[in-house]
């Protein structure tokens, strides 16, 4: 079966990744994904959370939102209903993904929050926020170098994600909301630029998928996210 969108199997979309876009921030980027884009900005608190006081590191945390035009239909801010279960669980797995890639003793006394706002959703936001956020992550420690502020560095390896799914029985990488809304299979992975993992979330949503499947879907998501961590690389100019 042909992808909606005429790519192969193993192609993602077309992506863009804009930093500095936010005069604010202490670190910005826009990531674009096809017809998927999110606002991720990173702002440096000079303080930790109470419970980490004394603890000798500091902290990365994400928040995670969708503007009420971000889909085909308009959606109440949530911040007038309260936060749904997805929004939970997804903010939680980009703050996840961004400590991985980070050393928390060398942020010691800071906490840095990275808030993704998608601006238009059609299939892979939280990817998109991963990725598009540690970019928004390591800029903002690079100012803190900069200024004097850290003696180096953190960041201790490259963080990106993509979902690859079952469509139409076959295996894709990246899937765009038509086909996310009817593949066979839904998964998401993060990984670090030496493709180890950090995180997999994998739901059969029309009956269950093989091993053999899922490892095509690990070598999808190998690939994909060796093409995003290079395009992270230059947009930082690594």
């Amino acid at each position: 079966m042909a992808r909606p969108s005429g790519r192969s199997a193993d192609e993602l979309r077309p992506v863009k990744m804009e930093i500095n876009v936010n005069k604010y921030a202490e670190g910005s980027c826009l990531i674009t994904c096809g017809d998927t884009k999110v606002m991720c900005t990173a702002t440096v608190e000079e303080k930790v959370p109470t419970w980490l006081k004394n603890s000798g590191q500091g902290w990365v945390t994400a928040e995670y939102g969708m503007l009420p035009r971000a889909t085909g239909t308009r959606t109440d801010r949530e911040s007038k209903k309260g936060q749904s279960g997805r929004t939970q669980e997804i903010q939680r797995l980009i703050g996840r993904a961004l400590r991985a890639g980070i050393r928390l003793q060398a942020i010691d006394g800071f906490c840095i929050k990275i808030d993704c706002d998608v601006i238009q959703a059609d299939g892979g936001t939280r990817t998109a926020s991963v990725t598009g956020g540690f970019v928004a992550l390591y800029l903002a420690c690079r100012k803190l170098v900069a200024q004097g502020k850290l003696k180096e560095m953190p960041i201790t390896q490259m963080i990106a994600a993509v979902s690859c799914g079952v469509y139409g029985g076959i295996p894709v990488l990246d899937l765009d909301y038509i086909e996310d809304s009817n593949a066979g299979t839904d998964s998401n992975f993060v990984m670090t630029d030496k493709e180890t993992l950090i995180e997999i979330q994998g739901t059969a949503e029309h009956g269950a998928f093989t091993p053999a499947e899922f490892q095509q879907l690990m070598m999808l998501a190998q690939k994909g996210i060796r093409e995003l961590i290079q395009k992270q690389k230059e947009v930082l100019s690594l």
